[in-house]
């Protein structure tokens, strides 16, 4: 057995202090590796809900155009899906309206889905069906079970009487107003198309390839194959990103990540010199322990050995109750969303989390490896003891 692992089972750490100081440090560094994970996972999913995470639309780049439709079942569409990271690929059409009740009007932006997409089940006993945001149910005094007159203008003004069958909380809105889901097939009509027409096709992206780099580079392979394959009497299309349409969005999640990465090391620094305390402690209660060592011919390394593996046993103590007290927060909160957000500031309602293993191992693993590194600090210590005046013979 290792001489200095045998010597450091019989020393006492008394650090109580530092464990304490290093279960904190690691439960805030995990929940806010959590949350800023479960920003990035809530955020990038609703706006790929609302627009996609890439979408292809006409040339003249108006979606609302009526008149430029795109082919649903394109040439390409099928070399789209054969990309690498894409998970759905979906004809949509958007068309500006308006909503007036007794006193104000409302711009909205209704969105055509095909029915296995939409937010509700679209029944046929309900025609004109739609599912509409919280905000405009608020505004405008409509809830479940009403019917939403809308009016459309375009060459001619149309008006059509929607039926409201679900209300839901909205993540992102666009510029063009609130978004109301519609079935696909009733917006066709409206807009006087056939089947195989819509406005644009969005493609929707696995949630691993939901990196802002990821996304861009998917895009430029998209617009490429949609170029190159569009046959002679197809629309062109071009494609644009989610971080494009939403960079103010992709902005703020950047920026949350940067204070994230200040945490980790305000935590670890924290961490790290409460250890560095604790063990300049335990160095001088055990001055003539370490003149004694040195008089039975351990270096000074191997007595640095010892300490150190006692710190690191009190280290991976703390590291479990905050990780495991994190881990407690972070199940709670999940199900429960306890805390509550402003939605208008944080485009969520609630403390989103995100138990991504890999990132807490690895923000465990750097952090226990940076503290241990300054702890090598104190240990020079221990080349200043002499045995002559700290061992003495009785």
């Amino acid at each position: 057995m290792d001489a200095s692992l045998f010597i450091s089972r019989r020393l006492r750490f008394k650090g109580n202090i530092a464990m304490a100081s290093i279960a904190i440090s690691f439960l805030v560094m995990i929940i806010a590796v959590a949350v800023s994970s479960g920003f990035r996972n809530e955020i990038r999913g609703g706006i790929s809900s609302v627009s996609g995470d890439i979408q292809l639309q006409p040339l003249n780049m108006n979606l609302l155009d009526s008149a430029s439709p795109v082919g649903k079942d394109a040439s390409y569409i099928p070399h789209i899906r054969q990309m690498e990271g894409v998970s759905e690929v979906i004809p949509v059409i958007y068309r500006a309206g308006i909503v007036k009740n007794e006193t104000d009007i409302h711009g909205i932006l209704v969105k055509g889905l095909p029915d296995g997409f939409l937010p509700f089940e679209n029944s046929d006993s309900v025609l004109l069906a739609v599912a509409i945001p919280s905000r405009l149910a608020e505004q405008a005094g409509i809830g479940e079970g009403d019917r939403m007159l809308t009016y459309f203008v375009g060459d001619k003004v149309r008006a059509r009487q929607f039926n409201v069958v679900s209300v839901y909380d909205a993540m992102v809105e666009t510029e063009a107003g609130l978004i109301v889901y519609a079935s696909l097939a009733d917006i066709q009509r409206l807009n006087g198309w056939n089947e195989g027409q819509v406005s644009a096709i969005e493609i929707m992206l696995d949630e691993d390839s939901r990196e802002e780099d990821r996304i861009s580079e998917l895009t430029e392979e998209a617009g490429y194959l949609a170029y190159a394959y569009t046959a002679e009497d197809e629309t062109t299309v071009v494609a644009s990103s989610s971080v494009s349409r939403y960079p103010q969005i992709f902005d703020w999640l950047n920026l949350l990540d940067f204070n994230v990465l200040f945490i980790l090391l305000l935590m670890t620094v924290v961490a790290g010199f409460n250890m560095i305390s604790g063990l300049l402690i335990m160095l001088f209660e055990n001055i003539s322990t370490i003149g004694l060592l040195k008089t039975l011919g351990m270096t000074d390394r191997s007595i640095a050995k010892v300490f150190l593996s006692s710190s690191a046993v009190l280290m991976i103590k703390g590291m479990a109750i905050g990780n495991a007290l994190a881990i407690i927060f972070c199940v709670v909160q999940s199900s429960t969303h306890l805390l509550k957000l402003n939605p208008e500031n944080y485009f969520v309602s609630f403390v989103p989390v995100h138990l991504d293993l890999g990132l807490i191992l690895t923000a465990d693993m750097v952090s226990f490896a940076v503290i241990m590194l300054l702890l090598l600090i104190p240990c020079l210590f221990i080349s200043k003891v002499d045995p002559a005046d700290t061992v003495r013979v009785r």
